[in-house]
């Protein structure tokens, strides 16, 4: 017959051997998340730039029709248009008109009591302080600044334009 003392250290150790086969995994996992947030960093910022280089063609030939073809010669229907996924900011334009992630940005920035850095700005809209996302939201952050809806006037620091985007800010303070 087996004593209560033998019994619970046997299945301590098992309880322990479970946890740490656990932990295991969860680090395994953590480190595939890793990655797999990476990827999709990428894969965002490569949409953007190819978003944004065409938006760019667009606007430099307007009378221009852009056609997609798998073969040169051969006429097809356009497979699609350009959009530009965030506007230049103007009069009487809202931030629900931005992407998501956009929107988020500009609501942490309207919220924040002065400018703030990318590495301020990344754990506050969700994302893990990594490098790559750092640098994603910081090119997303000179993004607003180029088309006008938030200003930079410190290298690296970020705030809302001062002639002030239309924001709704019942959210903010």
């Amino acid at each position: 017959m087996v004593s209560l003392p033998e019994e619970l250290e046997a299945r301590e150790a098992a309880a322990r051997r479970r946890v740490e086969e656990l932990q295991a995994e969860a680090a395994e996992l953590a480190l595939r998340m890793e990655k797999a947030r990476e990827d999709l960093s990428r894969l965002e910022i490569t949409r953007e730039t190819v978003t944004k280089v065409l938006a760019e063609l667009s606007a430099a030939d307007m009378d221009v029709e852009l056609v997609v073809s798998a073969e040169p010669e051969r006429e097809s229907e356009p497979h699609g248009a350009a959009v530009m996924m965030v506007p230049p900011w103007r009069e009487g334009l809202v931030t629900t008109v931005l992407p998501d992630v956009y929107r988020d940005i500009m609501e942490v920035i309207a919220d924040a009591p002065g400018p703030l850095q990318a590495k301020q700005i990344v754990p506050r809209i969700g994302l893990p302080a990594t490098t790559g996302k750092i640098e994603g939201t910081r090119v997303k952050l000179k993004r607003l600044v180029e088309r006008g809806w938030l200003d930079e006037d410190v290298p690296g620091r970020f705030g809302l334009a001062r002639r002030g985007p239309g924001i709704d800010r019942s959210n903010s303070r």
